[in-house]
């Protein structure tokens, strides 16, 4: 058995779509978990009216999730083609993981929604793999193996699952992105149960 951590950032519901299908693609590897889990909107000071748990969806990720998860699929939508602050923000509270190399050689994949068709998905989907290589992370894209990368009309890059939502975010995630996101999900999972043999 082996677990891979689903970790988003949602503020439409898109990305936990795509989380959702990601989830179904790690979970179609016989014998592999998939752990969904969010990160929390930044908090302004002195501001009481965000939980300390979510009203729905995941919950909040812990430093110890991460540690302890086999592998990780990570999505976020792109803000001004970068990952939004309250990813970057978690992210940044993982100093001491990678003093103690706890994430090196786990095998992880990335992914992204935007508002517009050359929004900043592959800038986007490069900024979340930074943090992961200086983790000494092992980064796996998706293959042109995969014939929904040559004909998708919307998202879908080889750095990962991208999906195109629209000026409303209001855009169904088409199926060319579906399968996508299962594919890295399925692909991440693969990876890290023949890692671990």
């Amino acid at each position: 058995m082996g677990t891979v951590l689903v970790l988003y950032y949602s503020r439409s519901g898109n990305c936990e779509h795509m989380a959702n299908l990601v989830c179904r693609g790690v979970e179609s590897v016989q014998g592999m978990t998939a752990q969904p889990r969010t990160v929390p909107p930044l908090k302004p000071c002195n501001d009481p009216t965000y939980e300390d748990i979510p009203q729905s969806g995941a919950p909040y990720a812990t430093l110890d999730d991460l540690k302890h998860a086999d592998g990780l699929c990570l999505g976020a939508p792109t803000h001004f083609g970068n990952m939004p602050a309250p990813m970057k923000a978690f992210w940044d509270s993982t100093t001491g993981l990678w003093l103690s190399g706890a994430l090196a050689h786990k095998a992880a994949g990335v992914f992204t929604s935007t508002s517009s068709l050359h929004g900043g998905q592959e800038t986007t989907l490069i900024s979340m793999m930074l943090p992961l290589l200086h983790h000494g992370m092992m980064i796996l894209g998706l293959p042109y193996t995969e014939s929904a990368l040559m004909t998708t009309e919307s998202g879908g890059t080889p750095y990962g699952p991208t999906h195109v939502a629209g000026p409303q975010s209001d855009l169904a995630i088409t199926e060319a992105e579906k399968t996508l996101c299962m594919a890295l999900g399925k692909r991440v999972a693969s990876v890290t149960q023949k890692m671990a043999v």
